[in-house]
């Protein structure tokens, strides 16, 4: 494993805990955050880390902590309770990072139990949301030495389960602190830190952090005590500053770019494709076939907007691309019969499906985010997901023509991402017969001639559009997972809507990213993932949909439906109406 620090004897862990470390966790060096890090928790000294994701983080506070613990004067027994308190982020049912792999509270926790191998007598334990509160109390009771939970669901013990307590707590860890107020948990923090001071007011605490957002260190101030300033931003940058000097010298402009800056490993290498709407399902095609079936060795993570999409791009990719396609050909490549693995993962999902399924993630390659998050720090936490602890990844950003200055919102959070051309990504079916055009025999494939580009681009996209006009089933799941993504491209804050705007959106090209062939005109009857019942467009609504024309008919009609649910034009006619006669099975209910 490459790694930039020096080797762990130079850092600060005793002998006997090297050998655990080199055997079990196959680390023979440390990362720079661990460089820096640890000997300032073995000293007993609060800090507040600011690393990019996959840092090597959870290493960085586990060894000092299980150091302290095992090394205490009278041994510790199950029964003493929590003597150390880790707040991880919550599963998100929205964001497919924490909802769809495996959770940073079951991440912590096997790391946590691997260093704790010769110590067996320290018992870690995870209370998160998906478990049953009763087998979480069965455990409380029996002892948990280090408690690993996220802020929800230790909230929910704490107000209920009367056998928890925090008398002999010594360390508070909060990782992932910006993650954590991004899902709007800073009071369930608030009350944890209540409970804790209640009953010990002394103890060690560490944050740790990608970002350093307002809401971050405004937690650290009220959660540390005279930290130690600790941040990995980039070569420049890395040093280790104590709070209080950075606070003499700190202004409105530095704290400023603490907000606006973030920090990114070096062996991360990031990209974009700007891309016309209809051809998005087959550049996205494209790319995976020629990383993951040409190139081969790459394993990729696909980030959608919503869960449809996600079920939606599983079935049509691993149908079109993995299944076996009619061909004229008698003979196929090697490149062809090499088989894809599809795996969909998405927030709707059982956590016990999820948890089934032995994700390997370490091996991540690539990191494809087909739909732009709504914000800087979340485009950094899922990159985050490869090019971890030293080793090298990828990331690909998906942009349409419309969406060209989000390159330039990131270049001013010094994020810096390389343009991939288009065609560079579709040349990569020259490399697959299946999508070969049927040519006369005069006439011979001339390598990676545009012009056949093209048109392997187009035989790709019509057997995308077979398979979704092959039933009237397939048709209104494609018609679904549009409209979940048009519902998602009206959701982004309004600080981005000057990139991402519903009216730059040209129906019928997003319709061939979905492959259907035409714009659907019936997207108001299907229903919603949140809908139970089925409703029937009244009349009105259809004379409205008539009368609209022109470059003002799409924006009238997504306007409606995917903002606020109802339509200006329609509550007029809907007034003029009710003085004359007024039944309420036409009445419309916002969405």
């Amino acid at each position: 494993m490459e790694a930039d620090g020096p080797l762990l004897l130079n850092v600060g862990p005793a002998p006997g805990r090297i050998a655990t470390i080199t055997t079990v966790l196959k680390i023979c060096s440390m990362t720079s955050v661990q460089k820096q890090t640890i000997p300032v928790l073995l000293q007993g000294k609060d800090a507040l880390v600011r690393s990019q994701t996959g840092s090597g983080k959870t290493l960085a506070y586990g060894i000092p902590l299980v150091q302290s613990l095992q090394g205490m004067k009278s041994k510790i027994q199950r029964s003493d309770g929590p003597y150390a308190l880790v707040l991880v982020p919550t599963r998100e049912v929205g964001d497919p990072l924490f909802s769809a792999l495996l959770s940073l509270a079951l991440q912590t926790f096997d790391t946590i139990q691997k260093l704790l191998k010769p110590f067996t007598w320290i018992v870690p334990g995870v209370l998160m949301g998906g478990e049953k509160r009763k087998s979480e109390k069965a455990r409380l009771r029996k002892g948990i030495n280090i408690l690993i939970s996220t802020p929800g669901r230790l909230v929910d013990h704490i107000r209920s389960t009367e056998c928890i307590h925090f008398r002999r707590t010594q360390w508070l860890i909060i990782d992932e602190a910006d993650r954590i107020l991004d899902l709007g948990f800073e009071k369930d923090v608030t009350v944890i830190l209540n409970a804790l001071n209640a009953e010990r007011e002394t103890r060690q605490n560490v944050l740790l952090s990608a970002t350093l957002t307002e809401g971050v260190t405004r937690l650290a101030d009220i959660s540390l005590n005279d930290p130690i300033r600790i941040s990995i931003a980039d070569e420049i940058q890395k040093s280790l500053k104590p709070a209080v000097q950075t606070e003499t010298k700190a202004n409105s402009s530095s704290k400023c770019l603490d907000q606006e800056n973030f920090a990114v490993p070096e062996t991360l290498k990031q990209y974009f494709v700007m891309v016309p709407s209809k051809l998005r399902l087959v550049t996205l095609a494209a790319f995976i076939l020629g990383k993951c079936k040409c190139e081969k060795q790459h394993k990729m993570i696909i980030f959608f907007s919503s869960c449809e999409q996600v079920e939606f791009h599983y079935e049509l990719l691993v149908n079109v691309l993995s299944g076996e396609l009619e061909s004229e050909q008698p003979k196929r490549s090697s490149v062809s019969s090499v088989c894809l693995q599809f795996l969909r993962l998405h927030g709707n999902m059982e956590q016990e499906d999820v948890a089934a399924r032995g994700l390997d993630l370490p091996q991540v390659t690539w990191i494809v985010q087909y739909n732009a998050p709504a914000s800087p720090a979340e485009y950094i936490h899922r990159i985050g997901r490869t090019a971890r602890i030293g080793c090298h990844g990828n990331s690909l950003l998906v942009l349409a023509p419309s969406e060209a200055e989000y390159v330039s919102l990131l270049a001013s959070h010094k994020i810096n991402v390389s343009e991939i051309k288009v065609e560079k990504v579709l040349s990569s079916l020259m490399k697959d017969d299946r999508f070969k055009l049927h040519r006369p025999r005069n006439k011979k494939s001339c390598g990676t001639d545009p012009q056949e580009v093209r048109e392997r681009a187009t035989v790709l996209q019509t057997k995308f559009e077979d398979y979704v006009h092959s039933s009237k089933g397939s048709i209104q799941w494609a018609k679904k997972a549009l409209q979940s993504f048009l519902c998602a491209y009206t959701a982004y804050p309004r600080s981005l809507k000057h990139i991402f705007h519903i009216k730059s959106i040209h129906l019928g090209h997003v319709a061939k990213s979905f492959g259907l062939r035409d714009a659907p005109q019936n997207l108001i009857t299907l229903p919603t993932a949140n809908s139970k019942k089925k409703t029937k467009p009244g009349p009105l609504r259809s004379d409205l949909l008539k009368k609209t024309h022109g470059k003002h008919r799409l924006a009238e009609i997504l306007r409606s439906e995917y903002s606020s649910g109802m339509d200006t034009g329609v509550s007029k006619v809907k007034k003029k109406k009710k003085k004359k006669q007024r039944k309420p099975g036409n009445q419309q209910k916002p969405v």
